[in-house]
């Protein structure tokens, strides 16, 4: 699937039979488990093969990316780097039953890494409450348009957002790509929470199970929330959540898009 972890912290795998798998089997196959890595020792470069060459995709470290996080030191040591395994959060360092990869700044589309910041933030391996620390602004700050599903927490390892002219190229199917692009464009919705104009709509798993369910994305009311308690109600329900092992999230970009799981 994704990056492979060697980290000391507990970890199951799981594998999603759905027929929406298909979002993402470029990335599966061809993605992120192909990419190789080159860090320097201070983390400050990240290289990317592409194609028939190597590109820089960033020049920040992972101390400036994310101020606050405190990395396990063997991490990132010369074994790690040599692995091409990311840095992880001090606390992966013990047994943890919630872990999850992030990459903010990086979606794939068509089984190739597109990038969506320069430069783009490292990968970086992390437990939840560092992944609520490191994401929880950001998200609530996010000024564009949402529809955003609740994850399955038998079944998903992928988290990701994928902006609207990106549905086709990130694979989803036409008839899903229409309805949630029809749920995007729909105005005058004020939060549940506070009253403010509304910029997210969240679907829960009893409104919505899969992205199969084409005539409930389109037609169930979902709740409409303002960025702050759309952002908070995400980590919310990643809080109640037990256990997970999420090999690939992002972060929104562009105006409007859908956060969906695999």
């Amino acid at each position: 699937m994704v990056p492979t972890r060697t980290n000391t912290a507990k970890m199951k795998h799981k594998v999603h039979g759905g027929k929406h798998e298909n979002t993402q089997e470029a990335t599966a196959r061809h993605g992120p488990r192909c990419r190789a890595h080159a860090l320097s020792c201070g983390g400050l470069l990240l290289y990317g093969f592409e194609g028939a060459g190597w590109v820089i995709l960033a020049r920040i470290s992972h101390d400036q990316a994310y101020p606050g996080i405190e990395i396990l030191p063997r991490s990132r040591n010369w074994w790690a780097w040599l692995k091409g395994t990311p840095p992880e959060c001090v606390h992966l360092g013990e047994e943890c039953d919630w872990i999850a990869t992030l990459l903010p700044d990086t979606l794939y589309l068509r089984g190739k890494r597109a990038q969506q910041r320069d430069p783009i933030r490292p990968e970086i391996t992390l437990c939840r409450e560092c992944l609520t620390s490191a994401i929880g602004e950001e998200l609530e700050s996010f000024a564009g348009r949402v529809v955003a599903f609740e994850p399955d927490a038998d079944l998903f390892t992928q988290y990701f957002f994928v902006a609207r002219p990106d549905f086709e190229a990130a694979g989803l199917r036409p008839e899903v790509a229409q309805a949630i692009a029809g749920r995007l464009t729909q105005n005058g919705a004020v939060c549940a929470e506070c009253g403010e104009v509304a910029k997210w709509l969240w679907f829960s798993r009893e409104q919505v199970g899969s992205l199969d369910e084409v005539e409930k994305i389109a037609e169930s009311p979902g709740e409409w929330l303002c960025s702050k308690h759309g952002a908070r109600n995400l980590l919310a329900a990643f809080e109640g959540i037990a256990d997970a092992n999420i090999f690939y999230m992002n972060l929104p970009y562009s105006e409007a898009g859908a956060y969906v799981w695999i």
